[in-house]
């Protein structure tokens, strides 16, 4: 995977080489770009094609974005779908004495006093929150060591729950962790610490910012676009 960034948004893209004389742009109904290109076709002449269509690929992208299938609404009864570190389990409810959740084999298992939507939903959301709070700091402490070299100063990590955001590096000096990130695989989380970690050292994202991204964690562009499926 290859990117450019356009503005404030980043276009990333595949390339196809094939025998042909000239660069064709394609972006597929899942919002993906490919590139198809000549055997001998150089990256940079690629990238100056993706440069120039970068205004018609956003405006191909959000065409194609209103008919992706939205995550259905929570219902929190037994039978749903859903997610931890990436995989996904389904929700069994069992009537208890006692609230507890547990994972069990295949199943997310809630043990609650009554089956009642709102409180299957608090119970759910203080479980994740918990599972959230362990998982991240030991990913940070991991993440954090590709930095050793750089004599940064370790920030502080916040779960904050944001609407449109992963993560934030706030102008505190803290690291914000979105709770939602938790149902997410672990590389996923990882490379969301990584990305603001690298904003202790290239605040904005300028072309050394993703080429220190790019460093640290080569396969960045994969994690991202498995995060902008979740």
């Amino acid at each position: 995977m290859h990117h450019i960034q356009y503005g404030t948004k980043q276009i990333t893209f595949s390339i196809a080489n094939r025998k042909r004389k000239s660069i064709a742009v394609e972006v597929h109904p899942d919002t993906s770009v490919q590139i198809k290109a000549p055997l001998d076709c150089q990256l940079e002449d690629i990238k100056r094609v993706v440069t120039k269509r970068s205004k018609w690929i956003i405006t191909q992208q959000k065409f194609f974005e209103q008919f992706l299938p939205e995550t259905p609404k929570r219902e929190y009864v037994a039978g749903e779908t859903h997610s931890y570190l990436g995989r996904k389990y389904i929700l069994k409810i069992i009537i208890s004495d006692e609230n507890k959740v547990k994972l069990q084999g295949g199943f997310l298992v809630v043990y609650s006093q009554k089956n009642e939507e709102e409180h299957i939903k608090h119970l759910l959301t203080e479980w994740y929150y918990k599972r959230a709070t362990k998982v991240f700091e030991k990913v940070y402490e991991e993440a954090f060591q590709k930095f050793v070299q750089y004599n940064i100063q370790k920030p502080e990590i916040q779960i904050k729950r944001m609407k449109k955001r992963w993560g934030s590096y706030t102008s505190s000096g803290n690291i914000l962790i979105n709770p939602e990130l938790i149902k997410a695989a672990t590389v996923c989380i990882e490379y969301v610490m990584i990305h603001e970690l690298c904003h202790l050292i290239e605040r904005n994202h300028s072309k050394k910012f993703y080429t220190l991204l790019e460093k640290i964690n080569p396969d960045w562009q994969r994690w991202k676009l498995k995060l902008e499926k979740i």
